[in-house]
C-alpha cells in the first residue's frame, strides 16, 4: 500500500468522515508541577489582594479560567498534591486559593496553566477561586475524598434505570457526599485537551443517578459502608467500544500494533478524504486474502464473483428480509447499486448519503473508499473528491458488519443518495442487490478513525481531557466486542492499564477488571470459547500488582448480554477495592485457584482466598470441570469431589491430563462457591 496520496485523489484538507469530533486539541496538560510556584510567607498579603481584585478589575464571576473537571460539585482527590490547570491568556498569571492555601502560575504561550497545592484530608465543602487579570472563576461545595474512574463499554456506561428494581433504586438515589460526572462521548483522532461538550458534576439525587452507571453508582454506594469518605466517581464509558480506542497511539505502537493503521488515523486528522482512500487499499489488502476469497474478487470494483441477489426495496434489517439463511445472521453483506449521471453533475463537488448502517460500514463510489463508520444509529455522509464521479453509470458499494441482532443498511432505498453542490441530489433508489460474505472470511480490519471500534479515538477524546487527574482507582469493564481477539486481550489490558497509569501518573494506580459475565445458550459438550478465554485474560492481568477481578460469572443472563443485577456486580466490586486499595485483610475476589496436582488417579485442584469453606449447592458435587490432554478437542467433562479447601477431578477419558478448565464456555454452569457467597471463576491452569 502506497505511504503517500492515492493518484487519482487531490488533497483535501480538513473535512470530515464518519462522525468524530471535528475539534482539534490544543498540546498536552503540562507535566505535574510544571509552571507553578506554591504560596508562601507571602500567603496573607496575596489572600488580601485576591479579596480585591474583583473590585479592582470588574472581574467576570463566570469567566472559565479552571479546566471543566473543577467546578461546583466536584470532588478532589483527597492525600495527593492537588494539580489545578486551566486556560488563560497567553503569559498571565493566575492565582488560586483553596482551603487557605494559595499559589500562582503563568499561562504558556499556548493558554496552558497548572498550579499546585497540597494535599488535603476528606472533607469539605470547600471553595476553590481562581483569578487572572479581570477574569475570576468561583468553584463552590468542592469536597475532597477518593476519585474513581469507571470505564469501558455498554455494561459499564448501563443506566441506574436499567437495573435490577430501578425505581426503588432511584427513589433512595439521595447520596449528598457521592458526586457523578459523565464524560461527554466524543472520538477524535488526536488527543484533546478539554470535553468536546459541557460536562457537569452533579450531586448524587434520584434525578441525577438515574442516568448515571449503575455499576459504577452502586460500587460507590456500598463502598462507602466501610470507607466513610466523599466519592467522586467519573464515567467514561461507551456501548460496543473496542479496547483499542481507549488506549493512546503511541502505547498501540509500543504493544506492536500495526503502524500502517496508526499512520492513516494521522493522516486523518489532516486530511480524510485521502485517508478514506488509503483505508480503502488496507481494507482490500485484507479481503483478497481472507479465507474462501476468490482470486481478483473485488466487489467494490465489479460484480463478476459471487452470488449477487435483488435487494428488498425497502433494505432495512436483513433478519426481516424472509431469507433464511439471513433470519439470524451475524456478519458481512455487500451491497451495490449504481447512479446514472449527467456531465453537469458528476462535475461538482459532491457527498455521498447513506442512512444508518447497523453496525459498521466500508463505502466505495466507482472503485475508490470515501468512508467508514461506526454505529447502529448513525446516517453517514462522505465528501467525495472531486474527479471521482463521471457523467453516465456510476457504482456505489457498501460493505455492512453485523456483530449483535439486527444487522444491514437502513431504508428505505430513497434515504440513500448522492448530494450534489448546487443543491441537487440523486437518489440511490434505483435498485440495490446484495452479496452475502461465508462466515469462514472472518472479522475485516476497522477503519482507525472510528469512535468505538478505531485506534485510540476514545482515548483522544475521553481519557486525554482527564490526563493528570489524581484517582483512587479505575473500574474497568469491557472486553464483549474483543472476545473474537481473545489472544491478544492480555497484551492489550496490560498495554492500556500501563499506559493509564502512565496518563494519570501513579505507576501504582489500582485496576479493578470485571471479568465478563455468562451470556448465551449452555454448552453441551467442552469447546473452544472465546468468551472464556477473554475471561482467562482479565484474570491473568488483574491477578497482577495493584490489580483485582470481579467475578460475574452467576450473575449474567442467557439471553441478555446487559445483565441488570448490578447491585451484585456493586458489592463485588467494593469488595475488591477494600482488599486492594484499603488494604483489609479479606478475600477480593472468591476462591482461586492455586495449584492443580496430579494424586493417584486424580487431579487436585487447590484454592486460595477461600472464606468458611467451598461449598457446591444445587449437586453432590461442582459442575463445570473439565481435564484436557495435549492435543486439540481432547477436553472432557471430570466428576469432581470436594475435599475441604480443594476439589478432585477424575475424567477417565483423558488418561494423562496437562490442563484444567472451569467454567470453559460462553454461559457455563457453575455452582462452586465460598460461605461469603462467592463463585470461583473461570479459569485454565496447567498440571505439572
Amino acid at each position: 500500500m502506497s505511504g503517500g496520496p492515492h493518484p487519482t485523489l487531490p488533497r483535501k484538507r480538513g473535512r470530515a468522515v464518519g462522525h468524530l469530533s471535528r475539534l482539534r486539541g490544543r498540546s498536552a496538560p503540562l507535566a505535574p508541577g510544571e509552571g507553578s510556584a506554591p504560596g508562601g510567607a507571602h500567603a496573607p498579603l496575596l489572600a488580601f489582594l485576591l479579596a480585591l481584585a474583583p473590585l479592582a478589575h470588574g472581574a467576570d464571576p463566570q469567566a472559565a479560567l479552571l479546566h471543566p473537571l473543577f467546578q461546583d460539585h466536584a470532588v478532589l482527590q483527597r492525600d495527593r498534591p492537588l494539580r489545578l490547570h486551566g486556560d488563560a491568556p497567553a503569559g498571565e498569571t493566575v492565582h488560586v486559593q483553596l482551603a487557605g492555601h494559595h499559589a500562582t502560575a503563568r499561562a504558556d504561550a499556548s493558554g496552558r496553566w497548572q498550579a499546585e497545592l497540597p494535599p488535603l484530608p476528606a472533607g469539605g465543602p470547600h471553595t476553590l477561586t481562581a483569578r487572572a487579570g479581570a477574569s475570576m472563576q468561583t468553584v463552590r461545595d468542592l469536597l475532597v475524598g477518593d476519585v474513581w474512574l469507571c470505564s469501558g463499554q455498554s455494561n459499564m456506561e448501563l443506566q441506574v434505570w436499567r437495573s435490577l428494581d430501578a425505581r426503588a433504586e432511584i427513589a433512595n438515589g439521595d447520596q449528598p457526599a457521592i458526586r457523578l460526572l459523565t464524560v461527554p462521548q466524543a472520538g477524535s483522532p488526536v488527543p484533546q485537551a478539554r470535553f468536546p461538550q459541557s460536562a457537569a458534576w452533579q450531586v448524587a439525587t434520584p434525578e441525577t443517578v438515574r442516568d448515571f452507571s449503575a455499576a459504577c453508582f452502586y460500587f460507590a454506594r456500598e463502598l462507602r459502608k466501610t470507607v466513610d469518605v466523599p466519592m467522586g466517581l467519573i464515567n467514561a464509558s461507551w456501548g460496543g467500544s473496542r479496547i483499542q480506542a481507549w488506549t493512546s497511539g503511541e502505547a498501540l505502537r509500543a504493544g506492536g500494533h500495526p503502524g500502517e493503521d496508526l499512520d492513516v488515523l494521522a493522516l486523518y486528522a489532516d486530511d480524510p478524504v485521502q485517508a478514506a482512500a488509503r483505508w480503502g487499499e488496507r481494507w482490500g489488502a485484507w479481503w483478497l486474502q481472507a479465507p474462501g476469497v476468490a482470486a481478483g474478487d473485488r466487489p467494490w470494483d465489479d460484480a463478476s464473483h459471487g452470488d449477487w441477489r435483488e435487494a428488498p426495496r425497502g433494505l432495512g434489517a436483513w433478519e426481516r428480509w424472509g431469507v433464511p439463511e439471513l433470519a439470524a445472521f451475524d456478519g458481512m453483506l455487500w451491497y451495490r447499486t449504481t447512479a446514472t449521471l449527467t456531465a453537469a453533475q458528476a462535475a461538482q463537488d459532491a457527498t455521498l448519503v447513506l442512512g444508518p448502517a447497523d453496525e459498521m460500514d466500508v463505502a466505495w463510489v466507482n472503485g475508490i473508499a470515501v468512508g467508514s463508520t461506526y454505529g447502529a444509529g448513525t446516517p453517514r455522509e462522505y465528501p467525495l473528491p472531486r474527479g471521482l464521479l463521471r457523467a453516465g453509470d456510476n457504482t456505489v458499494v457498501v460493505n455492512v458488519l453485523d456483530t449483535y441482532r439486527d444487522g444491514g443498511l437502513a431504508g428505505p432505498a430513497s434515504a440513500h443518495r448522492l448530494r450534489f453542490a448546487d443543491g441537487t441530489a440523486a437518489a440511490l433508489d434505483g435498485g440495490w442487490r446484495y452479496r452475502i460474505v461465508p462466515p469462514e472470511t472472518g472479522t475485516p480490519p476497522r477503519a482507525p478513525w472510528q469512535s468505538a471500534a478505531g485506534l485510540s479515538t476514545l482515548y483522544n477524546g475521553m481519557i486525554a481531557p482527564l490526563a493528570g487527574t489524581a484517582l483512587r482507582g479505575v473500574l474497568w469493564y469491557q472486553g464483549e466486542s474483543n472476545t473474537f481477539e481473545a489472544d491478544a486481550y492480555a497484551g492489550l489490558l496490560r498495554g492500556l492499564r500501563d499506559d493509564w497509569r502512565a496518563r494519570f501518573g501513579d505507576p501504582q494506580l489500582p485496576f479493578l477488571v470485571v471479568q465478563l459475565a455468562n451470556y448465551g445458550a449452555p454448552a453441551d459438550a467442552p469447546g473452544d470459547s472465546g468468551w472464556a478465554a477473554l475471561r482467562e485474560a482479565q484474570r491473568r492481568v488483574a491477578a497482577e500488582p495493584h490489580g483485582a477481578l470481579a467475578v460475574a460469572i452467576d450473575i449474567g443472563e442467557r439471553d441478555d448480554i446487559h445483565p441488570p443485577n448490578k447491585q451484585a456486580l456493586g458489592r463485588r466490586l467494593a469488595r475488591a477495592a477494600r482488599h486492594v486499595v484499603y488494604g483489609e485483610a479479606l478475600s477480593p475476589s472468591g476462591p482461586v485457584p492455586r495449584s492443580a496436582r496430579r494424586e493417584g488417579g486424580a487431579v487436585v485442584v487447590r484454592f486460595d482466598d477461600v472464606e468458611g469453606g467451598l461449598v457446591a449447592p444445587g449437586a453432590s458435587g461442582p459442575v463445570g470441570f473439565e481435564l484436557c490432554g495435549t492435543e486439540a478437542g481432547s477436553c472432557r467433562w471430570a466428576q469432581a469431589t470436594l475435599d475441604g479447601n480443594a476439589v478432585r477431578l477424575h475424567a477417565p477419558d483423558v488418561p494423562a491430563p496437562v490442563r484444567v478448565r472451569h467454567a470453559w464456555a460462553d454461559n457455563p454452569l457453575v455452582n462452586l462457591f465460598d460461605r461469603a457467597g462467592l463463585p470461583a471463576g473461570p479459569f485454565e491452569i496447567e498440571v505439572p
